[in-house]
């Protein structure tokens, strides 16, 4: 079967609504896990986080691609929403990323600016799971003390994003996507008692 030929929602209205409502909960509760519309993406894209795609990808918008996500996802990105796409995280309003491992530095991504910080790249980072080591305690809007996030996502990115979150308003807001689930980075949450 072509990739162009995979389906998007089911229910484009009440899929896409659902899912962005998940992707506006999960940032304004970071840590709370939410759930996504269901569908079949191609190989290489988490259910959840091709939901997100569908939700927040048009025409207006700039994709940056992981090197290593496959043709096939492109493709269907491109059929399905009609972005466009960047080899440079710098120029991405979203930047699609599957080994946060090997993903760019932080600050390789745009940040905003103090007239527009909400002109910033969205992380879209796909996750073996939402569950593991690496986790983290952060405190911020939308978290009644602190809350630990179990997502496995490395030491150096913990210290990369504390970096970032002194430079508020400027900086990312992420979303973390395994299989239906999602889990939001806001960039208002910084590492709790720094």
């Amino acid at each position: 079967m072509l990739t162009t030929q995979l389906p998007g929602f089911k229910d484009p209205v009440h899929g896409a609504q659902q899912t962005f409502r998940a992707l506006l909960d999960a940032l304004a509760r970071p840590g709370i896990l939410q759930t996504t519309a269901s569908l079949t993406p191609p190989e290489g894209l988490k259910p959840s986080c091709a939901a997100a795609c569908l939700t927040l990808l048009d025409l207006e918008t700039t994709v940056w691609l992981q090197p290593g996500i496959s043709e096939s996802v492109r493709s269907w990105l491109l059929f399905h929403t009609g972005c466009r796409f960047t080899t440079e995280p710098q120029t991405a309003d979203f930047a699609v990323i599957n080994d946060v491992e090997t993903m760019p530095r932080l600050d390789e991504f745009n940040w905003g600016t103090a007239e527009y910080p909400e002109a910033s790249t969205s992380l879209l980072i796909q996750l073996p799971a939402l569950q593991g080591t690496g986790s983290a305690v952060l405190q911020g809007p939308g978290i009644l003390d602190t809350i630990t996030i179990p997502a496995p996502l490395h030491t150096d990115f913990w210290r990369q994003w504390q970096e970032m979150t002194a430079n508020y308003p400027l900086g990312l807001d992420a979303w973390c996507f395994a299989e239906q689930q999602v889990l939001g980075l806001p960039r208002t949450a910084h590492i709790a008692g720094r």
